[in-house]
């Protein structure tokens, strides 16, 4: 099966001269269809640089990133505008949800503001699945943090994208609200054979993924399949050690 999104030499590179920072050097990753992926890694190895360049939020320096069979660098911005509000889910860390709206409203907004019409019967799956029947009148404020959460990830999937992106979606929420809604995320991989790729720091929000991907330097040094939050906290305290190490050699030279 062609994978749901891919990049290929995939760079980015902020600055110039003295100020010249390699946020992603040379990664090549792919993320299969219907699977539950985590990015990990130290503060500044680049991981939420490649979900905005693998999501289109953010332009890469170099290499190909691709949804499905189709390359982004390629598209117009009219055309990866296009792209995003059909193929494309978001779920971030702060919700970004519409006060004035209710939870309904803010569910159908992409598909509202795309002229497409609500399948009904997909928006009452993911209603009850994420358990929001009761709350649809309610606007933001009168949710709970996790609540407005589950209407996040709800509005990722009313129009049924290719892959969904999360960026520290429990970042702001107690571990009974997190759960909840990192329990739906792998609901919505196991029942819906959804796509989902998450950036997170939470060893126990990574055990809910298929596999895991760690970061160090821009790229990519380590996979795990099956992960436990054991077996995740270990590893990253592999990579922070290393990074202290390498951020004291760095010190020592200069």
């Amino acid at each position: 099966m062609e994978p749901a999104a891919r990049a290929r030499n995939l760079s980015k590179v902020y600055g110039q001269a003295d100020t010249r920072v390699v946020a992603l050097d040379s990664v090549d990753v792919d993320f299969a269809a219907a699977e539950f992926t985590a990015i990990m890694g130290p503060s500044g190895s680049g991981k939420s640089t490649l979900m905005h360049c693998l999501a289109g939020l953010d332009q890469a320096s170099g290499g190909e990133v691709f949804i499905g069979d189709t390359e982004l660098t390629e598209l117009s911005d009219k055309a990866l505008t296009k792209l995003r509000r059909s193929q494309v889910g978001f779920v971030f860390q702060s919700f970004n949800l519409v006060p004035t709206l209710t939870a309904k409203e803010n569910i159908t907004l992409p598909l509202d503001i795309a002229g497409n019409k609500v399948d009904q019967e997909w928006f009452d799956i993911v209603v009850d699945t994420v358990g929001l029947r009761d709350r649809l009148g309610h606007k933001p404020t009168e949710l709970s943090g996790g609540q407005q959460q589950r209407v996040a990830c709800a509005r990722a999937l009313a129009s049924r994208p290719a892959i969904v992106f999360a960026d520290e979606p429990t970042g702001n929420l107690d571990s009974t609200s997190g759960a909840e809604v990192l329990g739906f995320l792998r609901r919505s991989v196991d029942e819906f054979k959804q796509t989902i790729v998450m950036v997170t720091h939470d060893a126990n929000a990574a055990s809910y993924a298929d596999r895991v991907i760690f970061l160090a330097d821009g790229r990519i040094v380590d996979e795990l399949r099956e992960p436990t939050a054991a077996l995740v906290l270990e590893k990253m305290k592999n990579l922070d050690a290393a990074a202290r190490r390498n951020e004291a050699a760095v010190g020592a030279s200069s």
